[in-house]
C-alpha cells in the first residue's frame, strides 16, 4: 500500500501533492501508526525534479496536522469535561468512579492549574515526543487547556516537525525512505528532557498532595 502512494505522488501535479499532504497528515492524527510522515519526506525529494513549492510543502501538512490535532482536542474537551463532573449520571457508572479513583473533582481544578504550563509544554513538543504523541491532544482536552494556546502550539510543532522532514528528504535524496533515522537523532533527546520534567513535576505533586500545609504555603 505505501509503494502504492509513493508512486501516486511521484506521478501527481503540486496542486494534488498538497492536497494529499494536508490529507495524510490530518489522518495521521488518528491512525498514528501507519507511517503517512514518509509522503512529506518524499516531498523534499522530489523538490529537485518538480515544480513544488518549499514552504506550500511544509505549510499544507502542517494545517493538516494541526487541524487533526484539535478535532481530537476538542471532542476530548467536550467529553473529558463529563468524565470529571461531580454528576457522573450523562456517562457510564463503571466510568466515571475509575475516573474520579484517578482524578477526585475536587482536586481536578489544582490539578488543572498545577500542570497547565507542562500540558502547553506538551503540545508545543508533541510531534518530538516519541510513542505518546497520539496522547497529547485527548489530554489537553482532557486538562482544558486553552484552545488558542493549544492551536498556536500544535502549528508549531507541526510546521518545524515538517521542515525537518521535508529537508531531510532533500538532504537525503534517493534514500529519503531513511528519514527515521534522521528525525529519531532530534525525538530522542526531546523526549527524555520532558519525561524527566513531568517526573519531577509529578513527584513534586505527590509530596504537596500527601502535605497540604506544605502545598499551602
Amino acid at each position: 500500500m505505501l509503494d502504492s502512494v509513493i508512486a501516486y505522488v511521484q506521478s501527481a501535479d503540486p496542486t494534488t501533492i498538497y492536497l494529499f499532504l494536508f490529507l495524510s497528515a490530518f489522518l495521521k492524527n488518528f491512525i498514528p501508526l501507519v507511517p503517512l510522515d514518509l509522503p512529506i519526506a518524499l516531498t523534499g525529494y522530489l523538490i529537485i525534479y518538480k515544480k513544488l513549492s518549499i514552504f506550500l510543502a511544509i505549510m499544507w501538512p502542517s494545517l493538516g496536522s494541526t487541524l487533526g490535532f484539535m478535532v481530537i482536542y476538542l471532542i476530548s474537551r467536550k467529553f473529558g469535561l463529563k468524565l470529571y463532573a461531580r454528576d457522573t449520571t450523562s456517562i457510564p457508572p463503571q466510568w466515571g468512579k475509575r475516573v474520579h479513583r484517578i482524578f477526585p473533582p475536587a482536586e481536578m481544578e489544582f490539578i488543572r492549574q498545577r500542570f497547565a504550563a507542562h500540558g502547553y509544554l506538551a503540545v508545543l513538543i508533541n510531534r518530538f515526543l516519541l510513542g505518546s504523541r497520539s496522547l497529547i491532544s485527548p489530554m489537553s482536552g482532557l486538562m482544558h487547556l486553552n484552545a488558542f494556546l493549544v492551536a498556536l502550539a500544535a502549528g508549531i510543532s507541526s510546521f518545524v516537525w515538517n521542515m525537518l522532514l521535508v529537508y531531510g528528504g532533500y538532504l537525503l535524496g534517493q534514500h529519503w525512505q531513511n528519514i527515521g533515522g534522521f528525525v529519531v537523532m532530534y525525538s530522542i533527546p526531546v523526549t527524555l528532557l520532558f519525561v524527566v520534567i513531568i517526573a519531577f513535576a509529578v513527584i513534586k505533586y505527590r509530596k504537596e498532595r500527601n502535605n497540604p500545609s506544605r502545598a499551602n504555603r
